[in-house]
Parts: C-alpha cells; sequence; structure tokens
C-alpha cells in the first residue's frame, strides 16, 4: 500500500507564503504523476496542482496558476507545493494524492489512487 503524508500547513496571513510537502512510501513513487486537492468546510474537493511522473509536465486550477508552484524530488520521495502570495480563499485542507496507472499530469480526481490524511491551511485577512 502507497502511504502519503502531508505537512507544512499552518495558519498564515494574507499575502504570505507556505510550503507543503508530501512524502511517499513505496519504490516505485517515481512512477506515479502526483497531485494535490483542497476541501473547504461545506464544498466539494477540488483540483489545485498536478506534475507529471517525470516533473516535466504540470498543470494548474485557474485559481492558484502563477501563485502555486509544485515540484517533485523523486529521490526522495517527495512532492511539493509552493503557496505564494496567500488568499483567504486558499483556506483549505489540503491533500496530497497518487495516481500509479496514468504517469501523466492529471486533474481528474478518479484518477488517484492514494490519498494522505491532509494538512490545514488558514490563510486570515
Amino acid at each position: 500500500q502507497v502511504q502519503l503524508v502531508e505537512s507544512g500547513g499552518g495558519l498564515v496571513q494574507a499575502g504570505g507564503s507556505l510550503r507543503l510537502s508530501c512524502a511517499a512510501s513505496g519504490r516505485t513513487f517515481s512512477s506515479y504523476a502526483m497531485g494535490w486537492f483542497r476541501q473547504a468546510p461545506g464544498k466539494e474537493r477540488e483540483f489545485v496542482a498536478t506534475i507529471s511522473r517525470s516533473g516535466g509536465r504540470t498543470n494548474y486550477a485557474d485559481s492558484v496558476r502563477g501563485r502555486f508552484t509544485i515540484s517533485r524530488d523523486n529521490a526522495k520521495n517527495t512532492v511539493y507545493l509552493q503557496m505564494n502570495s496567500l488568499k483567504p480563499e486558499d483556506t483549505a485542507v489540503y491533500y496530497c494524492a497518487a495516481d500509479p496507472n496514468y504517469g501523466l499530469e492529471t486533474s481528474r480526481e478518479r484518477d488517484y489512487d492514494y490519498w494522505g490524511q491532509g494538512t490545514q491551511v488558514t490563510v486570515s485577512s
């Protein structure tokens, strides 16, 4: 079983930055596309960012493009989400997810088979 553990969440003021990390177990991390999703209270989980298995391709939700950057270090089995210029609307639980089957920068939630426990990001005004 693939296990994912997110870290780096916290409370920040609007305009601030956070970097989330997601550490994965297993020996085949480099074969997985990885994604970040988020869920605010009372709302559905939504796509944030994704990165292909090689790290060569990325995609972002329109709401975060230009502010967030996804990256990965396959040698460390870790994916990152650098979040800059944070807004109160970014407040949510952020989840890391792994797609072992496709390997490309998919934004489809159903393509991801493994999920972390989530880390809370709160942005105050």
